[in-house]
């Protein structure tokens, strides 16, 4: 086991989850309720997958988390795509929110690398 607060790309995470749902909270009214809500429940993935691996008892079962998280900064990021082509997050903070994803998954892929490279118990 793992504590997820003393991981850098939980903390990265968090704080890309809490500026996601401030841009979504800025969206139209109607018209745009899915999106809103597929946008904030993907970037909460990330971090709650984190969080869910470190409760892991093998490097193995915490490299899967970690996919999956990598996974959920693959649909984050076309979404804000998504959002920005809809004109609801203007194109500004959407570049930089694409690019806090970008910075997170790599972040994610590096730390999914090393856990499998170190053996097969946390």
């Amino acid at each position: 086991m793992q504590d997820y607060r003393t991981l850098r790309v939980w903390r990265k995470s968090h704080a890309l989850t809490l500026g996601v749902r401030r841009a979504a909270s800025r969206f139209p009214r109607t018209g745009y309720a899915s999106l809103r809500s597929q946008i904030t429940t993907s970037a909460e993935s990330i971090a709650f997958n984190i969080v869910e691996g470190c409760g892991s008892s093998t490097r193995k079962e915490l490299a899967r988390f970690l996919d999956i998280s990598i996974k959920s900064t693959m649909e984050l990021e076309y979404q804000l795509k998504l959002a920005m082509d809809y004109a609801v997050i203007n194109q500004e903070e959407g570049k930089g929110l694409s690019g806090e994803v970008a910075d997170t998954r790599r972040m994610l892929c590096g730390l999914r690398k090393k856990v499998l490279a170190s053996g097969s118990e946390l």
